[in-house]
């Protein structure tokens, strides 16, 4: 197929320690350590305090991630269709649900079914921004933020505009764990646009074989272990370790079965 080329305009950042994209970048250049202090989650500005209060870690990291990437980008938050992407959703409030209903189906938390489905995060981000563009909410498995990657790119160069991608998982508990592990959260926001003058640029092809896609050599140990236990760090965490590196380089992330996403970046 033809390669989708874009630009990377704004990269909000989330994950224990690391509460933002400068703080990524010193980890990923000078392995910089984790800040102990960084609260336990993030707690984003855009949302009501009331809804900051009630919502879940998918909302909050979704939400602190997605304003970051606005900021830093320069566009305003009801400006950008956005795509939003997590490996299994909510498993918290998805082993909380099964349990009740096995237990107590009466019981049932309203609020809580509620939030359980896997568009939550951008229905609480599109209502709170007050945007009213067109939202995707995608899941692939471990090849979810490849997938999602490229539908931003391809809806940033089919309409010709700039496109919030937002990707993250939270922790797994219960039965769930084993099935989809997951022991920390992590949240990653890109605004992606048509390539032009700015940097960093990504050329991205998609074909239809396997790969193995690997993290980069020299990941310092709190971002290694963040990767070894969340699925979408481990998809995000090659891409983003090339953009901080700089310079020019390649790389190949998994994008389902068979699929490989090579990404071309010029940082």
């Amino acid at each position: 197929m033809s390669a989708l080329e874009i630009c990377i305009e704004g990269v909000g950042f989330w994950a224990p320690g690391y509460p933002d994209w400068n703080a990524a970048l010193a980890g990923l250049r000078e392995s910089a350590a984790a800040d102990p202090a960084t609260p336990a989650k993030p707690s984003p500005a855009l949302l009501p305090p009331a809804e900051r209060r009630r919502a879940p870690q998918p909302v909050l990291l979704a939400c602190e991630v997605a304003a970051q990437a606005c900021a830093a980008s320069g566009h305003a938050p009801d400006s950008l269709a956005s795509v939003f992407a997590s490996t299994h959703g909510d498993l918290i409030i998805t082993d909380y649900m099964c349990s009740t209903l096995v237990s107590a189906p009466r019981e049932l938390s309203p609020i809580r079914f509620h939030n359980s489905v896997h568009n939550a995060p951008a229905g609480y981000w599109t209502i709170a921004a007050h945007c009213h563009l067109a939202s995707t909410s995608v899941s692939s498995w471990h090849a979810s933020f490849a997938t999602a990657l490229f539908e931003a790119a391809v809806e940033a160069c089919a309409e010709d505009t700039p496109v919030l991608l937002v990707a993250y998982d939270t922790e797994s508990t219960g039965p769930l764990l084993a099935v989809s592990p997951a022991t920390s959260i992590f949240g990653v926001a890109l605004v992606v646009a048509p390539a032009g003058t700015r940097q960093p640029t990504l050329r991205l092809v998609l074909r239809g074989e396997a790969s193995d896609a690997a993290l980069p050599d020299g990941l310092p140990a709190d971002l290694a272990a963040l990767a070894a236990g969340n699925p979408m760090a481990a998809g995000a965490l090659p891409l983003l370790a090339a953009l901080a590196a700089g310079g020019r380089s390649r790389l190949s992330l998994a994008a389902g079965q068979p699929g490989t996403l090579d990404v071309e970046v010029d940082a």
